[in-house]
């Protein structure tokens, strides 16, 4: 059974912030993409960083978000290369990936990101 939001029962949404912690800055211009992998196959959200590091898709708001299993990719390694880091070849981390699943679609699931080119952190935030 797909679980999914009812009339009644809100989409808590899933968002995403990242902040480029080498620099102490929001990751302005960071490309992500967020995939469900479960039950059904899905693109839900693309784009670039806003600003503000936080990735400006209706997928906040619940658009899209099912019960199941979830992927996010961030491209790390083209991000510091657009801005003239020098950066091994291949680069350390060139395309985070981060999978997670949800099972109470009501809940809103806040996904800090905070990279450098050489690791990362991401978890569910409050």
């Amino acid at each position: 059974m797909i679980e999914q939001a009812t009339p009644t029962q809100h989409s808590g949404g899933i968002s995403i912030h990242a902040v480029d912690v080498a620099n102490g800055t929001p990751a302005v211009g960071l490309k992500v993409r967020l995939r469900r992998i479960s039950p059904e196959p899905t693109d839900i959200a693309q784009g670039a960083c806003a600003p503000n590091g936080q990735l400006i898709d209706p997928v906040a708001d619940g658009q899209g978000v099912l019960r199941g299993t979830y992927e996010v990719e961030f491209d790390v390694g083209d991000y510091y290369l657009q801005r003239g880091v020098a950066l091994p070849a291949p680069s350390f981390v060139d395309v985070a990936v981060f999978r997670f699943g949800i099972d109470n679609v009501s809940e809103h699931f806040h996904l800090p990101f905070k990279f450098t080119p050489w690791g990362f952190s991401l978890f569910r935030g409050g």
